[in-house]
């Protein structure tokens, strides 16, 4: 199974390789496996450093707050 959290294209160079920003950490990507045009500012789905898909702005913010939240309780949890 393959988890992928949304991340937020910040820039797209000129070999269609773009950094993006995922809970933020940065990295780069290949955009070469997609179908559709993406441009800065948009959602992604990765998987071993490929684009695979776009995610709604709406549908991605929910996915991170449902994130962020996990992470809270695991550390809330390790607290204890």
């Amino acid at each position: 199974m393959c988890l992928s959290i949304p991340s937020r294209v910040e820039s797209i160079d000129e070999h269609n390789i773009a950094t993006v920003d995922t809970m933020g950490v940065q990295r780069k990507v290949s955009l070469d496996l997609m179908g559709e045009p993406v441009a800065v500012g948009d959602y992604i789905l990765l998987h071993v450093g490929f684009a695979i898909g776009k995610i709604d702005t709406d549908a991605a913010e929910q996915s991170l707050a449902t994130y962020q939240e996990m992470i809270r309780l695991a550390e809330a949890a390790e607290e204890r």
